[in-house]
């Protein structure tokens, strides 16, 4: 029998670390940030360049800092699922003039999977259950770490209540999985010279 990634909980069960986040509401930068002019102030410039989208979501905050509400603000990064993002991988791949074979994708897959890729991680999916809330299935997810949004907590936890949802949850040790793999992403250090040089 394979084992859960996932717990399904209620809309009004308080945030976590891992917690998943469909259609979630956040701010990005539009693509073309215009140059400051002199009539407009840095804060003018930044408050045009500002947009709100949706996106799907997983949260990345620490669960300590949330259970003992040390954070005004959620950390939160993106995934896909996995078939949209082999439709991206090989729209890509044409861009650039390669051929996107089905050994080429399983390779890609094989290496996001086992954490060589450093700015993605895998999720897997499931069929999740719970007699009290229902049911949920999901695709294997794609998380990209490139991208790393905040939202205000207040705010989260409103709209999620208010879409009255519940959610798919990660659990241990998948949740420190993904932190863990959202880590080495950011502990990544790149020496001007050699370190063995440095010293």
């Amino acid at each position: 029998m394979t084992e859960t990634w996932y717990e399904l909980v209620k809309a009004s069960t308080k945030l976590t670390q891992g917690d998943i986040i469909f259609n979630c509401p956040i701010l990005t930068w539009k693509p073309e940030i215009p140059q400051i002019q002199a009539t407009e102030t840095e804060i003018e410039v930044l408050k045009g360049a500002v947009d709100a989208i949706q996106a799907d979501v997983v949260v990345m905050s620490q669960a300590c800092d949330l259970e003992n509400e040390k954070v005004s603000n959620v950390i939160l990064c993106p995934h896909l699922s996995l078939s949209a993002y082999r439709k991206d991988w090989e729209d890509q791949m044409k861009v650039f003039g390669h051929n996107p074979t089905e050994k080429a994708w399983k390779r890609l897959c094989d290496d996001i999977r086992d954490g060589y890729m450093w700015n993605l991680t895998m999720l897997n999916n499931g069929a999740i259950k719970n007699k009290a809330i229902g049911e949920m299935d999901i695709e294997h997810r794609i998380v990209d770490f490139h991208d790393v949004y905040t939202i205000p907590r207040n705010f989260l936890e409103s709209v999620l209540e208010q879409r009255s949802h519940p959610r798919l949850r990660l659990l241990p040790p998948y949740r420190e999985h993904l932190s863990q793999a959202f880590a080495r992403f950011f502990m990544r250090v790149g020496l001007p010279v050699a370190a063995s040089k440095a010293w």
